[in-house]
């Protein structure tokens, strides 16, 4: 090769660079974590489609500092080594100055210790009360936490159902205890009475001495905190034909399209308590009509909160006038008044946005919207 055939080769490589470098200029980079394989893909597809659906419309309307949005996805592979390695890989992007974390408690906690060290934003869809009041100022939650959850179930099931013995079953992770544990704590403030408390492991295919368990134990009312539509279906299916027919009133992932497809009539009657309800309000259900235009499918929690988190981060940074980690934090402190998808987010000191759930009723499959509660403490 000549020098001068050498000296074009350079030059067409640094312009090749230049251009691409000029690509990546034009776009605004947003982290997100999710499961894209393992037993979690279903929901994380969801999870996926809401952000990108946020994305496209913040892009529409102007992008984010003039900038187009562009997602980064990492898959987490359903588990917390995955997601602290999913975390630790965005992270490594300079050009990235905030994160949409997980919908799962147990992963926020792994990926945690490093959201500190990386000092950027991450919206979080995980429900542990504990995520915001652990010193961390880098956590932002797109649900309420368990706290308000375990308030509305007590609530609902005693005053409303009128039950005074319950069954808690629950799974074992950090999710799951902690609802356990808060639900116990209400109940008792109520003057109810928790009459058998059932743990399992997550990804569980045998749930027959829970079952039997609980038929044993004289409760009027089951309640339950699940973390994975896989095992609220099988629990369900062996629920009912181990002959617990029990009033059941769960977390939001008993009114999961997922679960719903997995557990078919056996969840029918039952009771959910879920940041998201497609009728709660009219925000929801401009939501709800869009993503069905989209994908062809309902919308759900795994869907609606990553929608929410988009949104309100592009908002945020734009009121920001930065990408600078400090300026974004104090903007999203000062959201207020932001009707979402979830419900109407006001951001306290911990971080939590929002401070309610919905009561909804599975009518023969159909997910009915009864009631929203909101609290002020």
């Amino acid at each position: 090769m000549t020098k001068y055939g050498l000296t074009a080769l350079l030059l067409c490589g640094a312009l090749t660079l230049a251009a691409s470098q000029s690509i990546a200029a034009e776009t605004l980079k947003i982290g997100v974590v999710a499961p894209v394989t393992g037993p979690a893909a279903e929901s994380g597809r969801f999870q996926v489609n809401g952000a990108k659906l946020a994305a496209e419309e913040v892009n529409k309307a102007g992008g984010v500092l003039g900038k187009q949005l562009e997602l980064v996805i990492e898959d987490d592979q359903t588990t917390n080594p995955g997601a602290v390695l999913a975390f630790s890989k965005l992270a490594g992007d300079s050009d990235i100055p905030a994160f949409i974390g997980s919908i799962r408690s147990t992963q926020v906690h792994a990926m945690a210790p490093d959201v500190i060290k990386t000092g950027k934003p991450m919206m979080i869809g995980g429900t542990d009360p504990k995520l915001t009041h652990m010193g961390n100022p880098w956590l932002f939650r797109f649900r309420p936490n368990d706290t308000y959850s375990a308030r509305v179930i007590a609530e609902y099931g005693v005053n409303v159902l009128k039950r005074k013995k319950w069954a808690i079953v629950h799974s074992t992770d950090a999710f799951g205890t902690a609802g356990k544990n808060a639900l116990a704590d209400q109940l008792k403030a109520l003057g109810a009475e928790t009459v058998i408390t059932q743990g399992y492991t997550n990804n569980s295919q045998d749930f027959t001495p829970v079952a039997l368990a609980v038929k044993a134990a004289g409760a009027e009312i089951l309640s339950s905190y699940v973390t994975f539509e896989t095992d609220q279906g099988i629990l369900a299916k062996q629920m009912r034909q181990l002959g617990v027919d029990l009033p059941w009133i769960g977390s939001t992932t008993i009114s999961t399209t997922s679960a719903l497809r997995l557990a078919g009539p056996a969840l029918n009657g039952t009771w959910g308590v879920t940041d998201f309800a497609e009728k709660s309000s009219p925000a929801s259900e401009a939501f709800s009509q869009k993503y069905m235009a989209a994908y062809n499918t309902k919308a759900d929690v795994f869907s609606a909160w990553p929608y929410d988190a988009v949104t309100v981060l592009a908002k945020a940074i734009n009121d920001a006038g930065s990408t600078d980690p400090e300026k974004i934090r104090a903007a999203l402190m000062a959201i207020s008044g932001f009707a979402g998808a979830e419900g109407t987010y006001d951001f306290d000191q911990n971080g939590d946005g929002l401070h309610g759930y919905n009561i909804v009723h599975n009518d023969n499959g159909t997910i009915v919207f009864e009631r929203r509660i909101d609290f002020k403490d």
